[in-house]
């Protein structure tokens, strides 16, 4: 634990900064793992079978698959189909009323991505920060020394220097890819809405 302390004095302030983000990132990608379980962005079999059971004319049977379901995929189809069952709405507006809910549901998925994106943004740009701020120190240094200036010295703050050019890619790169796989998963989630969507408005009747 000394040792981690020592690394982030070397570093200045700008690595306490990439360190506080690095334990923010690691918190958001565990919670979002868990979010998106919760969510259910992997389970489309109960929205299938739901589906299936609409396709062949079963419209009562098609709403038990999805009783108790929570998930993004279910709650979507489970107000296409009551929308669709509804006599009081015209097919626009069951339509309009299922995209409402759809809307609503992909916007919980893609809740704490910003803040992803906003990490992997900004914390190459502390560490470059960091850099900069350090090198500016060590040609200082250089600059007092005159001639008794000692290329070891300079070498070794350029180095502590580097270091939150580093550490801001470090915790940048495990945040960009956890983006982008958070990202295709709701992209894909979408595309399973509006397919699930398509087939029961184009199928089965009120």
């Amino acid at each position: 634990m000394t040792g981690f302390v020592e690394f982030l004095v070397t570093g200045g302030p700008a690595l306490w900064a990439i360190a506080a983000l690095s334990v923010v990132t690691l918190a958001l990608i565990l919670w979002k793992l868990w979010d998106m379980a919760r969510l259910g962005a992997w389970s489309r079999g109960p929205a299938e079978a739901a589906v299936a059971a609409w396709q062949s004319g079963a419209a009562q049977g098609a709403v038990a698959p999805l009783d108790g379901r929570t998930g993004l995929r279910s709650r979507m189809l489970r107000r296409a189909i009551d929308s669709r069952m509804d006599p009081a709405l015209t097919d626009a507006q069951a339509r309009e009323d299922t995209a409402r809910i759809a809307k609503g549901a992909l916007m919980q998925a893609r809740r704490g991505l910003r803040a992803l994106e906003l990490i992997a943004t900004i914390a190459p740009l502390i560490g470059l920060l960091g850099t900069v701020l350090g090198m500016i120190d060590a040609f200082q240094a250089l600059q007092a020394a005159g001639n008794r200036a000692d290329p070891a010295a300079l070498a070794g703050g350029i180095w502590q220097a580097l270091l939150t050019t580093a550490a801001g890619m470090a915790v940048a790169i495990p945040a960009s890819m956890a983006l982008s796989w958070y990202e295709s998963i709701c992209e894909q989630v979408q595309a399973d809405m509006e397919d699930l969507a398509t087939r029961v408005f184009t199928s089965g009747g009120r």
